[in-house]
């Protein structure tokens, strides 16, 4: 084959090193390249798409083991639709949706203790008032005063 892109040329094409073009090809999600006479590996155009898709599906919370399943579940389609898209990003929805609501108890706990301003965990929790969700823990440890 005299024709197709080197490694470093895919990499960059995609945005990604060599080091994570080889990584996806051990793990799977990449086919093996041809070889030049050479033994160089050499990559057809579809390689960047498959990078470029292998990315997309991370960063919106794929994890690599789900992009597999999900790369696997359209080489197996021939034609004919697939609802493993539909039901995986339904099922990723709700888990960002389950994070988000989460950072958001999160963050109503956090700006509670700056605006309290508290300093010192430990004396903190020991008040009554203070805005950190785990008080219950220190109950023995409360005492009446000002809070933080």
């Amino acid at each position: 084959m005299s024709a197709g892109l080197r490694s470093g040329q895919v990499a960059e094409a995609a945005g990604v090193s060599v080091q994570t073009l080889r990584y996806y090809e051990r793990r799977g999600l990449l086919a093996e390249p041809e070889r030049s006479n050479g033994g160089h590996r050499l990559y057809g155009e579809d390689a960047v798409v498959a990078l470029r898709v292998i990315k997309a599906a991370q960063r919106l919370g794929f994890t690599l083991e789900e992009v597999a399943e999900l790369l696997e579940a359209g080489h197996h389609r021939h034609g004919r639709p697939v609802a493993g898209l539909q039901n995986r990003a339904a099922a990723k929805l709700a888990e960002v949706d389950a994070k988000i609501f989460d950072l958001a108890t999160i963050r109503t706990a956090l700006a509670a203790a700056v605006e309290a301003g508290c300093d010192d965990l430990t004396d903190c929790a020991s008040m009554p008032c203070c805005p950190i969700p785990f008080t219950d823990l220190a109950e023995e440890n409360r005492h009446a005063g000002p809070c933080c």
